[in-house]
Formats: structure tokens, C-alpha cells, sequence
């Protein structure tokens, strides 16, 4: 009979399995970020290497003074925070609705939702490109937005359905004894309650939203209201011999994801796992 390997043996093995992991996910961003500070022929010599003659700060500066960039970055914020409010607006009284209100035929309606968690935007492109078309919204970003907001919503709801359930159903229960309508507790007791996990579904959507390429390429057609991620392709077509000023370009692009992401790290974590109710 074999001997299970002692315990700070498996800790070690951890660790280390922790540390492959995170290092062959994060080498695509650290070798994009040095090869932005560096010139091009450094980065195609060696794309892993630091800078040799100081650091290029001029790959950021021609980016900065493009009136392109200003445009691309004003697009994504309409498309990233329209996206999350509506995600944040829909989501939360569905989940409310499937969590706490019972009614017939409940759990059939849940079950089409959830059907949404097994179809990715990219499967479904043809089908929503002619749904977007025949509503006449090419070249309009609620052509991008409502698809967005509409894949979104199944895996944000089932996020909140977790958390609401968690909510005792005496504290309901209280809240209707004192004359508070089932509106009311969702808006002032139940949603309040909820901000971990809103917090989440929204931190979820914004990098979503942000880092969306696939459905914008389809749809947008004018230049004039590319995201960030389609102004890159833009922006590699002006420089695409210069990789050091592309690879500045990616890193605007990365850096508030990752930062965002960071900031809310603890919300996600949190509002995933209900720990805000079970302390």
C-alpha cells in the first residue's frame, strides 16, 4: 500500500504547482508591458529582456496624443458602463424574482434562463448578427450593448439567486410584518444587503464588457465607434512594423482591467461565496 507523501511535502508541491500556474499565465502581460518600453528591435531580439538604452516613453506618448485612442478609449466606456448598469439593473430583480417569490412555473422560466450559461456569444454570433440587423442597429452600439447585457444576465442571476437564498426568510418575515411590501424589502433591505455579490456580477461585466472584441468587429462597422480592442487592429494597420508602439497600444488596453480587477478582488471573492452573511 502506497504512503501518502508527508504534509509539508504536499504544501511544497502546492506552492509550486501555484507558482507554474501563475507564471505561465502572467508571461503574455509581462512580455507585452517590456516590449512596450522598449524600442523594436530590442523586443524582437529579445522579448523578455529589459530595456538596454533606457525606457521608450515615447511609445506611449505618440498614443496618448492620438485623437483615435481618446475616441477608441470614450467608445469602451459607453459600451463597459451602459453594459454593467443595465447587467446590474436586470439581473438583480430576476434573481430576486427566482429566489423569494414563488409563483407557478418558476422553475421552468429558471431553467430557459439558465440555458443562456451553455451558448457563449461567439456560438451564437450569426443568429444575434441577424437579430441586431433586422432591428437596425449596425453601427450602433446597443447593437454590442444588448447582447452584451444579454449573455451577461444568466450568470449574474444565478451569482444573486446564491446570496439571496442565503438571506433568512425571518428577516422577511419581519419586514412585511412591519408594512414593508415585497418591492420594498428587495429595495431596502435585500438589495443593500446584496452589495458583495453586486459588486461581483458588475466587476464580471465590466472586464466582459471591456475586453470585448468578437461581437464589435461584427457589428461596428464605422471606425468612428470602435472599441479599444478593434482600435488596436486600427492601430496596428498605421504601425505594424513598429511591434514596441503595438505593444504600448495592449498595454493601455490591459492595465485598467488588471487594476480594476485588483481593486475589487476582495468584492468578487466575497459576494461569491457569501462570506459578508456568514461572518
Amino acid at each position: 500500500m502506497a504512503l501518502a507523501p508527508p504534509r509539508s511535502l504536499r504544501r511544497v508541491l502546492m506552492y509550486l504547482f501555484v507558482i507554474v500556474m501563475a507564471v505561465l499565465m502572467m508571461a503574455p502581460v509581462v512580455t507585452v508591458i517590456l516590449g512596450s518600453i522598449r524600442t523594436t528591435g530590442q523586443f524582437l531580439s529579445n522579448p523578455i529582456g529589459l530595456p538596454q538604452t533606457g525606457i521608450q516613453w515615447e511609445n506611449y506618448t505618440s498614443i496618448l496624443t492620438n485623437e483615435d485612442f481618446w475616441r477608441s478609449l470614450r467608445n469602451s466606456l459607453i459600451i463597459t458602463i451602459t453594459t454593467t448598469v443595465l447587467v446590474v439593473l436586470i439581473a438583480s430583480p430576476l434573481a430576486f424574482i427566482f429566489s423569494r417569490v414563488k409563483f407557478r412555473g418558476r422553475n421552468i422560466f429558471f431553467n430557459i434562463l439558465s440555458i443562456g450559461l451553455l451558448f457563449p456569444l461567439v456560438v451564437a454570433i450569426l443568429p444575434v448578427f441577424l437579430q441586431v440587423r433586422n432591428l437596425e442597429l449596425i453601427n450602433s452600439f446597443w447593437g454590442v450593448i444588448l447582447p452584451l447585457t444579454t449573455f451577461t444576465i444568466p450568470g449574474s442571476t444565478v451569482i444573486l439567486i446564491g446570496f439571496f437564498r442565503a438571506i433568512p426568510t425571518e428577516l422577511e418575515d419581519a419586514s412585511y410584518i412591519d408594512g414593508c411590501t415585497t418591492f420594498g424589502f428587495f429595495r431596502y433591505i435585500l438589495f443593500p444587503l446584496a452589495r458583495p455579490s453586486v459588486a461581483a456580477i458588475a466587476t464580471l461585466a465590466i472586464v466582459a464588457a471591456w475586453n470585448e472584441y468578437f461581437l464589435s468587429l461584427v457589428v461596428l462597422g464605422d471606425a468612428s465607434k470602435w472599441p479599444l480592442t478593434l482600435g488596436i487592429m486600427q492601430f496596428q494597420g498605421q504601425f505594424g512594423t513598429d511591434w514596441a508602439r503595438v505593444m504600448a497600444y495592449v498595454t493601455l488596453l490591459i492595465i485598467p482591467a488588471i487594476l480594476f480587477y485588483l481593486v475589487a478582488e476582495k468584492y468578487i471573492v466575497t459576494g461569491l461565496t457569501g462570506g459578508e452573511l456568514k461572518g
